[in-house]
């Protein structure tokens, strides 16, 4: 196998250095002396907390959330810097005054719970200087640890609940007081301590844990050398393996950014070793690693926001499910589009000196068998954080037999700590994003907007699906999945539901419109991360190829077009959201999309069997998006041009392969 030093693969400190640039939740300090083992200590407190009440059950729900808030705002103020370019090694005076005001007023519901839970909505004056300093606390936290965009959307819609009665007629609400705005976003269950950081004091946090067991255990490196064994051989193998492992990084993985940093780091080198241009190379990591976030059972943690969030008693295996076959649409494009591309540069596969023992491989498949047993678990109706729960149980177990980690009691302790490191970004995300909620909530915004977008679009579906589409492309834009499908499913999802279910009351909208919506805005949220201007996914990547960012964010896109296409089809044709439907109607469903992208694919890299003009290029485009909208007679004539085009490139295969083509083609 290739050594490291042959593929330039980056260092663990070059890593970090990208993430830092490029990934908000990893600009940290790194402490030492006391304060490292006081950060420690609380870090690993807040895992055994969250342990303990996801085996022993939950306080009440102010109190588990609100110290769960708490916990993550004392330890982002030591660990978060104000700025990127301050000192990562000291803690200045005022972050220990704000972790230390975090910590009272993360106590202060625990303290004050009789009295707040009987006032029947009324607060004091303390009351309302305690919630006061809260907001402010989480929209700073969530500028630390989560990024700027999300922090100046929150304020937004703060400035808006006050501001109500001076808005445009169609944004007008009767507006809150300053104490109306503190009372709903702290002392209610519709803001700060919402639904959304519920899901991350319960599911998400025990998720995060099961990933940072799964890393201890090697699981994360495995999935590289498993992805080499199975796709490393085929044509143009180092771009496969990108997309095989990415999708398999997808499953413990919630950062685009860190799925391009953590497998990008490798196979990056390895495909601009073989042939592939910078930019095409950071491309694929790139779009490959913004999938992650759509592959189940994990989604980036949004799966069990969904099941809140759309409610009528659905399932997270529901959701699971129905995010398989548009997952494997979206990873399958990737593909298909790698593949052609290979081809059209003349790029060979890894040869058997680079590829891993098989047989050393399959001997290890046991890894993934915490993986497995989440999915069966799931699957059979228990709940989902004690699946959370068996799965870092049998991470353990898994981590004590594989003999190639050292695994031990240090190793479990250090994984809680990972894991509630990693939690810190959610929970200020969450919280911030409960302000968002609250305001929509309270002020009815979700409705104005909706009917607004599809006013604007004079009722077309085709035109207020394109406006949703922008709208949560902007929304998306470097935020975190959590976060994002928040925003998104706040603010645009409903614009959807109201064009699909006009003048249906919100409980009786048909599960399946909520589903489409939901995945809708859930999609280009995510792609967000690939989409220039700010493509931090592809900028990642940009920066392990040395390629152009904007470049590399354009192909991103190009490579993504599944994902552009693919939201549509679940809004078209329901059926690949696998819900009152038959299996056949699925099955057709499946055939025609993959032959729409194979046509698709070709007509955008500009190659399939041969070189292909212009003209064609548009025809089988045309062809591959006529399959795709799921009518009867666009899918007969598109499978019939189809069928035509492949017969031509089938027998004129050989023309313009007589030479060599130049690798510079584009």
């Amino acid at each position: 196998m290739a050594t490291d030093k042959q593929l330039e693969v980056l260092t663990e400190e070059q890593q970090q250095e990208i993430l830092e640039k490029y990934d908000t939740e990893s600009n940290v300090r790194r402490l030492g002396g006391v304060m490292k083992w006081i950060v420690f200590g609380l870090l690993l407190a807040f895992s055994l907390f969250q342990l303990y009440t996801a085996i022993f059950g939950q306080f009440t729900a102010y109190i588990q959330r609100s110290i769960h808030l708490g916990f993550g705002l004392t330890v982002i103020f030591l660990l978060f810097p104000a700025r990127k370019k301050a000192s990562k090694t000291k803690i200045p005076f005022y972050d220990y005054l704000l972790a230390i005001i975090a910590a009272i007023s993360g106590m202060y519901w625990t303290l004050n719970y009789q009295r707040l839970v009987t006032s029947l909505g009324k607060i004091d004056q303390m009351d309302f200087i305690v919630g006061t300093i809260v907001i402010l606390l989480v929209l700073e936290a969530a500028r630390r640890a989560v990024g700027l965009p999300i922090t100046i959307i929150a304020s937004l819609f703060l400035v808006y609940a006050f501001f109500g009665p001076y808005m445009p007629d169609f944004l007008a609400h009767r507006g809150q007081s300053l104490e109306q705005i503190v009372n709903l976003m702290y002392f209610s269950t519709d803001g700060i301590l919402g639904t959304p950081i519920s899901v991350s004091a319960t599911y998400i946090f025990a998720f995060l844990l099961f990933g940072a067991f799964l890393v201890k255990t090697g699981v994360g490196s495995y999935f590289n050398d498993l992805a080499i064994t199975i796709a490393g051989k085929l044509i143009g193998g180092p771009a496969k393996v990108a997309v095989f492992s990415s999708a398999l990084q997808g499953t413990i993985s919630g950062s685009s950014v860190a799925n391009v940093v953590t497998s990008g780091s490798y196979t990056i080198p390895l495909m601009k070793k073989l042939g592939y241009k910078k930019e095409f190379a950071g491309a694929v990591e790139a779009a490959a690693s913004t999938g992650g976030q759509l592959m189940p059972p994990i989604m980036g943690a949004a799966a069990f926001l969904m099941v809140e969030f759309i409610g009528r008693g659905i399932t997270y295996w529901e959701i699971a499910k129905a995010a398989i076959i548009p997952a494997i649409l979206y990873f399958s494009g990737i593909w298909i589009m790698t593949h052609f591309e290979a081809k059209k540069m003349g790029l060979r596969g890894l040869t058997d000196e680079e590829i891993p023992n098989r047989k050393e491989i399959f001997k290890k498949l046991y890894l993934l068998i915490p993986i497995l047993l989440i999915i069966v678990l799931m699957m059979t109706g228990i709940p989902v954080i004690h699946a959370a729960l068996y799965g870092i149980l049998s991470c353990i177990i898994i981590g004590f037999i594989n003999k190639e980690v050292e695994f031990g009691v240090k190793d479990i302790i250090e994984a809680l700590v990972d894991g509630a490191r990693t939690a810190l970004a959610v929970v200020a995300a969450t919280a911030c994003a409960g302000i968002i909620v609250g305001v929509v909530v309270k002020t009815g915004l979700g409705l104005s907007l909706a009917n607004s977008l599809v006013k604007l679009a004079g009722g077309s579906i085709l035109l207020t699906l394109f406006f949703v589409m922008i709208a949560s492309l902007i929304l998306g834009m470097g935020a975190p999945t959590t976060a994002n499908y928040v925003i998104t499913s706040t603010i645009a999802a409903p614009a959807i539901v109201a064009l699909l279910a006009p003048d249906v009351p919100q409980a009786a909208v048909p599960l399946v419109v909520m589903l489409s919506a939901h995945f809708f805005v859930f999609y280009f949220g995510i792609i967000a991360d690939i989409t220039p201007p700010v493509a931090l996914a592809a900028f990642a990547a940009s920066g392990i190829s040395g390629g152009d960012p904007i470049k590399t964010g354009v192909n991103s896109a190009k490579l993504a077009i599944a994902a552009f296409i693919i939201p549509y089809m679940i809004v078209f044709s329901p059926a690949l959201l696998m819900i009152d439907v038959t299996f056949l109607e699925v099955i057709w469903v499946v055939f025609t999309a993959m032959m729409g992208m194979i046509a698709i694919g070709a007509g955008v890299i500009g190659y399939w069997y041969r070189k292909i003009n212009w003209i064609e290029r548009i025809i089988v485009i045309l062809a591959g998006l006529a399959m795709i909208y799921p009518e009867s007679m666009s899918d007969l004539i598109g499978l019939i041009v189809f069928g035509i085009m492949f017969a031509i490139q089938l027998f004129t295969k050989n023309k313009g392969n007589n030479t060599k083509l130049d690798a510079s083609i584009n």
